[in-house]
């Protein structure tokens, strides 16, 4: 039973060892209004083609995991109110069920190693929540990212969670993390969130290089984090951001929100109380990073 397809565009860039980003879907699908999402999705893959690499867009689409999507497909999951949201956990119920679904950092991770896809672009990962020592929350990306071997280009974790937990849980687990031109880790929508890092790079050659150092020792497999900024100048502003999202964790402490519900319960108010300025932090974070990763990408090719 094929439960994968990978297109051909894809499969012979894989084949001819040229540069592949892999993209996740859930941006698309659940993270930006209609109809910006399907033109940021398409603005995204061009910036992949322009640096010189093949974009691989990823999602679940009736019952079969698709790495790399045509038009029709990217319009369906940025338009489709039935598409659901797909961690790796997620990916085998929505395979059997003939589901479709869009793909978390987790499960885009996944799927990108699965096919041989050495870098992935995203916004910000997930990590240990606030409140860990009494919710136990911690994202699935990390202990993902403790199992395969891809390099993730982003912007750190998202602002809202336990930064230096997530940076400590990290290192447990044996994830690597260098710094792209910066001292500092990345905050999501700030250019810092106030931890530094071990290791600092600085062109897409030395992150190839990591990489190659990577695949030359081999096992223990874990996957390499490259914490890309946004520029200051498209940060959220760093005491609005303070504001607001201490205003969104009393909200969402006094309506009870817990579990799965607290990210994008306060990403929600962080937009809504920012008046769309964290959307465009986001926006710009991501753009930057697809630009590097495809320049690394090629870098490694």
């Amino acid at each position: 039973m094929l439960l994968t397809h990978v297109t051909d565009e894809v499969r012979q860039a894989l084949d001819a060892q040229r540069p592949v980003v892999a993209l996740e879907s859930t941006i698309i699908a659940h993270g930006l209004p209609r109809p910006r999402n399907l033109a940021v999705a398409e603005e995204l893959e061009g910036l992949v083609r322009d640096a010189g690499a093949v974009p691989a867009t990823i999602a679940v689409l009736d019952g079969k995991a698709h790495v790399g999507l045509d038009k029709d497909q990217l319009e369906r999951i940025a338009g489709d109110d039935s598409i659901r949201k797909l961690g790796h956990r997620d990916l085998a119920p929505a395979l059997a069920a003939g589901a479709s679904g869009a793909t978390t950092v987790s499960a885009t991770a996944f799927l990108a190693d699965r096919a041989g896809i050495r870098v992935f672009a995203t916004g910000g990962l997930g990590g240990v929540h606030r409140g860990w020592t009494e919710t136990q929350d911690e994202s699935a990306d990390l202990r993902l990212l403790a199992r395969i071997g891809i390099t993730v280009v982003c912007a750190g974790v998202k602002s809202i969670l336990d930064v230096p937990a997530t940076l400590q849980r990290l290192e447990t687990l044996g994830v690597g993390v260098i710094g792209y031109g910066t001292e500092q880790f990345p905050g999501f929508y700030l250019t810092s969130a106030g931890e530094p890092v071990d290791w600092v790079v600085h062109t897409p050659e030395e992150v190839a290089a990591v990489m190659h150092a990577k695949d030359a020792l081999g096992a223990p497999h874990s996957s390499l984090i490259v914490a890309n900024p946004v520029p200051e100048r498209d940060q959220l502003d760093p005491a609005l951001h303070d504001r607001v999202l201490a205003r969104a964790l009393g909200e969402a402490h006094e309506t009870g929100v817990t579990g799965q519900a607290v990210t994008p319960f306060l990403l929600e108010r962080l937009m809504r109380y920012t008046e769309g300025a964290s959307l465009e932090a986001n926006l710009a974070a991501v753009r930057g990073n697809v630009r590097l990763a495809a320049r690394i990408a090629a870098a490694y090719a």
